[in-house]
């Protein structure tokens, strides 16, 4: 039963680590603190996958661990992580970063702005930057789908204006 156990939960998160690391740099400051975010985020997976009920897809309850355990990171503003618990066996290489310079400018001023978003909108964000349709990000975030729909174009507006502003100052 515990090798059955082992074996899906280390499947689920082969299926999710990049997923989960993308949303842990929008709320972690790099280069090592989204690391230790993986890790707080993959822990509270591990403690309570016995307790996924299969209400939901598991992609879904997987997203609003995520999150969840990411907001709480964000709003104790936690520099430090002393007493996390490292699972060894889940190892995560972060993706490799963009090359291009100039895409480079555009991808700091993007996670620039979206730092300066209320937490609600920057969840909104990373689940929308994932390619989720508004009903996954409602199910998730337990907004309604046209609540949903309605904050993502106000956030569009506020993180253009924000972008071109930032990307104006740099020339």
């Amino acid at each position: 039963m515990h090798e059955k156990l082992s074996s899906n939960f280390e499947k689920t998160m082969e299926n999710n680590k990049s997923k989960i690391y993308r949303i842990c740099t929008i709320y972690a400051v790099a280069p090592i603190e989204p690391d230790d975010l993986f890790q707080e985020v993959t822990y509270n997976l591990w403690r309570s996958f016995t307790s996924f009920a299969n209400k939901s897809d598991i992609n879904t309850w997987v997203y609003r661990v995520a999150l969840n355990v990411c907001m709480r990171y964000k709003n104790r503003l936690v520099k430090k992580h002393g007493s996390l618990t490292r699972l060894d066996s889940i190892r995560f290489d972060p993706p490799a970063t963009e090359s291009d310079p100039a895409m480079q400018v555009k991808l700091k001023a993007l996670n620039s702005c979206i730092q300066t978003l209320d937490l609600k909108d920057q969840s909104i964000v990373a689940l929308s930057l994932e390619g989720l349709p508004y009903k996954a990000i409602s199910k998730i975030t337990g907004l309604t789908e046209n609540h949903v729909a309605v904050k993502m174009k106000r956030i569009k507006q506020k993180l253009l204006k924000c972008i071109h502003s930032k990307l104006n100052d740099d020339e």
